[in-house]
């Protein structure tokens, strides 16, 4: 039996957290891992080795580009996929975003039904 990816969230806003968390549990039965923070988040990866890491860029304190860096920095985490979410992307950010070590970037708004296939297409892709 294939085991099932875990899936590591990193964001502030609570309800974004829940609705990716049951989106991916119930569409592609996927293990979900959440965080409030990047500390909290880098935390979880270093200690759960997770498949992908979904992270937000506008968070307080660390925001998700610092947390980028620290996870790429960091031996236990710097192979991990790392999607980040955001509500604004332009073309000349997502080059900065992929030279960071970001696989690719979702947008919020994001439609809870079609989240893993997105998950899907921009890691296979």
């Amino acid at each position: 039996m294939v085991k099932a990816k875990c899936i590591l969230i990193i964001d502030d806003e609570p309800d974004i957290r829940e609705i990716a968390k049951v989106s991916l549990q119930f569409t592609k039965q996927w293990k979900v891992l959440t965080a409030s923070s990047g500390l909290e988040g880098i935390d979880i990866a270093v200690a759960q080795q997770p498949n992908l890491i979904l992270l937000d860029l506008a968070m307080p304190e660390i925001d998700g580009l610092t947390t980028l860096k620290q996870l790429r920095s960091n031996l236990a985490t710097q192979n991990i996929p790392v999607l980040l979410l955001t509500a604004t992307a332009k073309i000349a950010q997502r080059t900065e975003y992929g030279e960071l070590g970001a696989q690719g970037i979702l947008l919020k708004p994001f439609d809870p039904g079609t989240l893993g296939d997105q998950i899907e297409a921009i890691l296979c892709s």
